[in-house]
C-alpha cells in the first residue's frame, strides 16, 4: 500500500455517521488531520474541503450528483487534496470557513465547499454546487478543471494566494478580533431587544422574516417574555424603562410570543403524529418543513414552550413539550442515557424499504394512507380536514400535517361535540402513529456530543420544575452517561464526542457552556449539589482553558488546541445558541456558590468586551443579550431552605406556575451537617453568601429571595418571596 494517505478514500476510518456515508465514494476523501494537511504541503496541490453533516437533504444531493461521479472524483483525486468535515464534530473548522462564505457569497448553508491553499487559507467558496451550470452557478467539474488549471498558472496562482490572504484577515476580524476599549453595555438592553423584536415579528404568520425559510428563533421568544415579566412595552424610539407604557402594550410582547409558538406548534415545523420539532420552515406560513430533526431544537424548543407555558397558561405548550420529549426519549436515547445527534430527513417510501429515498416520506400522508391507518370512516375524514390532508397535498402530492381548520368548525359540520372530535382526533393520531411505525425509518446519526447533550438535558431540568419532575431523572441518566465517556476528572477536561465506545475531539466552550449550564438546572430541579459540584468544574474549565486575559474574551476553541487560519469566537445565535452567551449565563450563576469573584470577573469581562456589538445588534446576540440583561439586573436568588428531597408543596406549584426571569434556585439543607457535607464537595472551606446564615424560620421551611445585595425578610410562602422580587 502506498504511504502516500490520499491515494485512498480514508473515511473507512472514521466514526462521524457523515464521514462513513461517503467511504465508498470514488473520491479520495481525507478526515481533517495532519495526514491530510501535511499531503497538501508536500504535494504542494490545494485542498477541496466539504463540510456538512449526516442529516443534510443538499449534502446528500451533492453525494449523489457529483461526489460519485468517476469523472469528477478522477479531477478531485488528481488536482486536489479532497478532505470532508462534519460541521457537528468539528464546528471551529465550520466557523471559520462559514464567516468568509457569508463574508463573500452574503449566505451560508450546508454543504460548505471551499478550496483552500495547502496552508490553510481558503481562495474560492460556496455551498451547494450543481453538477452543470444552472441559474448562473457553475457546474462543480467544470469549476473543479477551471480551479486546477489557475493554480497551475502561476501568474494566475499568485493572485488566488493574495486573494487567500486578504479572506484569511477577513475571517480573523470577523472571528477573532476583539476591541481596543472594553466599554458598559446600553442601558435597558432588554428592552431594546424586545422592542426591536416586536417592530420586526410577522404578526400575520408567526416568528420572523417576511419570507422562507424561517427558523426557530428561541432567543427572541426569551427576550419577548422577559420583557414583559419586566413590565417593559413596545415603543417606537427602541427603548423602554420598565415598568413604562400600559398594561395592553406590555401584552404585545406577549402576543407575539403567543402568535409564534402558535403556529410553530399548530404547523408543519411540528411533528404531529410523533412529536418533536424539524429543522425549519421552507415557506412563510410555517406549512412545509425541512424535514431532519435535530437534538438541539429538540431541547432549545421546548424551554421556549416551558417558558410561554409559565407566562401564557396554554396547556397546548405543555403538551408540545411531553410529546417532543417523549419523542426523544423513545428515538434519540442511548441505551445508557445519553442523547444521539439527529434523524435524517429522507428515508425510503412506504412500503419500499430498498426504494430510493425521499425527503419527507417517512412523515407526509395522503387520504388514502390516512384511510388505511384510521379503522373509522368519519375519524378518518375529521383527521384529514383537520390536519389538510387532501388529494393535492402541499408536499409533492401528499401532506404535511398542520391544523387547517378549528376544532369548533368541525364539530358543527359533523353535529359532534367538541369534546367527542377531540377524542376522535386524539385516537386518529395513535393509529396514525402506529401505521407510520411500519415505514422505513429516517437514519440516525448515533454520535453523543456533549454539549447537545447539555441543551437536551437543560431542558429537561426545567421540565422537571415545570411539568413533571420525573424529567429530572432523564436528565440524570444523560448527565451520567456524559460524565462517565465524555469527562476526565483527572485532568478537568471534556471530550466532545461518543460513538460506539470511540471518545474523541477536544471539547469546545459550547461543550462545557451547555453541559455545565445542564449540570446547573438540574441542581435548581433536584437540590442533588453533585450536580452543582460537576457545573462548578466545569465553570472552573471554561476560566482556564477558553478565557484571555489580555484580549479579555472567550474562545470557542481551547488554549494550546489546534490551530487553524484564525481563532474563532462564538458570539451570534445560530443553530444553536451563543456559546459565549451561555458561558457568561453560567459563570454568573456559579458565581454565587464561590468564596471568590474569579467567575464574575471573567463574566463581566466578556460582556464589556463586546458590549458594542451588543448593543448595537442586540438579536443577532440573543443569548449574550439575555446573559448582560442578568449582568446588569442581577439574578433574582432564592435560597429554599429545607429537605431538598421534600419541598413544601406550595413552593413546587408556584415555581411551576410563575415565570421569573433571571431566577436562581439555590437550594439549603435544613441541618447544619449535610450543609458542611456539601460545602466539602464544593471545595468550600465556608458558606458562600447565598448559603451563610440563612436557616429555618421557627424550624419551618423558609426562602429567602435576594438580588444585587439586598434581601427580603426571611418567608415561609415562596409566593410572598417572589411578589418582593418583582418591586
Amino acid at each position: 500500500m502506498s504511504d502516500d494517505p490520499t491515494s485512498r478514500n480514508r473515511l473507512d476510518e472514521a466514526q462521524s455517521p457523515y464521514l462513513r456515508q461517503h467511504a465508498d465514494n470514488p473520491v479520495n476523501w481525507q478526515p481533517w488531520d495532519e495526514q491530510a494537511l501535511d499531503a497538501a504541503r508536500e504535494q504542494d496541490k490545494p485542498i477541496f474541503l466539504s463540510i456538512g453533516y449526516a442529516a443534510c437533504h443538499w449534502c446528500h444531493v451533492m453525494e449523489e450528483e457529483s461526489f460519485q461521479d468517476e469523472s469528477v472524483a478522477a479531477v478531485l483525486n488528481e488536482h486536489f487534496v479532497p478532505i470532508k468535515v462534519d460541521r457537528e464534530e468539528r464546528p471551529d473548522i465550520d466557523s471559520v470557513y462559514m464567516s468568509i462564505c457569508q463574508q463573500v457569497t452574503g449566505g451560508g448553508g450546508w454543504p460548505l465547499s471551499a478550496w483552500l491553499t495547502p496552508e490553510g487559507e481558503p481562495f474560492y467558496v460556496g455551498t451547494y454546487f450543481p453538477p452543470e451550470e444552472k441559474r448562473g452557478q457553475p457546474g462543480f467539474g467544470d469549476l473543479l478543471e477551471r480551479l486546477a488549471e489557475s493554480w497551475a498558472d502561476p501568474e494566475d496562482r499568485a493572485e488566488m494566494e493574495n486573494r487567500a490572504q486578504q479572506w484569511t484577515d477577513a475571517i480573523e476580524s470577523d472571528l477573532e478580533a476583539t476591541p481596543a476599549d472594553p466599554e458598559d453595555p446600553a442601558d435597558d438592553l432588554i428592552q431594546t431587544a424586545a422592542t426591536i423584536a416586536h417592530r420586526g415579528a410577522d404578526r400575520q404568520n408567526g416568528g420572523w422574516g417576511s419570507g422562507g425559510p424561517k427558523f426557530p428563533q428561541t432567543g427572541r421568544l426569551h427576550v419577548l417574555l422577559r420583557a414583559h415579566a419586566d413590565g417593559g412595552s413596545p415603543t417606537d424610539s427602541g427603548t423602554a424603562p420598565a415598568g413604562a407604557g400600559d398594561s395592553d402594550a406590555a401584552d404585545s410582547y406577549l402576543a407575539v410570543v403567543e402568535e409564534t409558538l402558535d403556529v410553530m406548534a399548530d404547523r408543519g415545523l411540528y411533528d404531529h403524529v410523533g412529536g418533536g420539532f424539524h429543522r425549519y420552515s421552507t415557506d412563510q406560513q410555517w406549512a412545509v418543513p425541512h424535514f431532519e430533526k435535530m437534538l438541539y431544537d429538540n431541547a432549545e424548543i421546548p424551554r421556549a414552550f416551558l417558558a410561554g407555558y409559565q407566562a401564557i397558561g396554554s396547556e397546548r405548550y405543555a403538551s408540545v413539550v411531553r410529546e417532543t420529549f417523549a419523542f426523544v426519549q423513545r428515538e434519540l436515547q442511548h441505551d445508557e442515557g445519553g442523547f444521539f445527534s439527529t434523524l435524517d430527513a429522507v428515508s425510503p417510501p412506504p412500503g419500499e424499504p430498498d426504494g430510493d429515498t425521499e425527503e419527507g416520506a417517512f412523515y407526509v400522508w395522503t387520504p388514502e394512507q390516512a384511510h388505511d391507518a384510521i379503522e373509522d370512516e368519519t375519524t378518518a375524514d375529521l383527521f384529514c380536514e383537520y390536519y389538510g390532508v387532501t388529494g393535492r397535498g402541499n408536499f409533492e402530492g401528499a401532506a404535511v400535517l398542520g391544523v387547517r381548520k378549528p376544532l369548533s368548525v368541525l364539530a358543527e359540520e359533523y353535529e359532534l361535540s367538541e369534546s367527542e372530535v377531540t377524542e376522535r382526533l386524539e385516537s386518529a393520531l395513535d393509529q396514525a402513529f402506529d401505521a407510520r411505525q411500519e415505514r422505513p425509518r429516517p437514519a440516525r446519526d448515533e454520535k453523543v456530543l456533549a454539549g447537545w447533550n447539555g441543551l437536551m438535558i437543560r431542558a429537561l431540568a426545567e421540565g422537571a420544575i415545570v411539568l413533571d419532575d420525573a424529567y429530572a431523572d432523564v436528565a440524570a441518566d444523560a448527565l451520567s452517561f456524559v460524565r462517565e465517556h465524555l469527562w476526565d476528572a483527572d485532568e478537568g477536561r471534556l471530550a466532545r464526542r461518543y460513538k460506539d465506545g470511540d471518545v474523541g475531539i477536544d471539547g469546545y466552550l459550547e461543550d462545557y457552556a451547555f453541559l455545565g449550564r445542564g449540570a446547573l438546572a438540574l441542581f435548581e430541579a433536584t437540590g442533588d449539589i453533585d450536580h452543582l459540584a460537576f457545573a462548578m468544574n466545569l465553570g472552573e474549565a471554561i476560566t482556564e482553558a477558553f478565557w484571555d486575559d489580555g484580549e479579555e474574551t472567550l474562545y470557542f476553541t481551547p488554549t494550546g488546541g489546534e490551530a487553524l487560519v484564525a481563532r474563532p469566537q462564538e458570539l451570534t445565535d445560530h443553530s444553536t445558541p451563543s456559546s459565549t452567551g451561555v458561558a457568561v449565563d453560567l459563570l454568573l450563576a456559579l458565581d454565587h456558590f464561590r468564596a471568590d469573584d474569579r467567575f464574575e470577573t471573567v463574566a463581566e469581562g466578556v460582556v464589556r468586551t463586546h458590549a458594542n456589538r451588543t448593543s448595537s445588534d442586540p438579536l443577532q446576540h440573543a443569548s449574550l443579550t439575555l446573559a448582560t440583561d442578568t449582568y446588569e439586573q442581577g439574578s433574582l436568588e432564592l435560597t429554599l431552605v429545607c429537605d431538598p428531597e421534600n419541598p413544601p408543596e406550595e413552593w413546587m406549584e408556584t415555581l411551576t406556575e410563575t415565570y421569573v426571569p433571571r431566577r436562581l434556585l439555590a437550594w439549603r439543607p435544613a441541618a447544619d451537617d449535610i450543609v458542611d457535607e456539601w460545602l466539602d464537595a464544593l471545595a468550600l472551606s465556608e458558606s458562600p453568601p447565598i448559603w451563610a446564615g440563612r436557616g429555618l424560620t421557627a424550624g419551618n421551611p423558609t426562602v429567602y429571595a435576594c438580588r444585587n445585595f439586598a434581601c427580603s425578610p426571611p418567608q415561609t410562602g415562596l409566593t410572598t418571596a417572589l411578589d418582593w422580587g418583582r418591586e
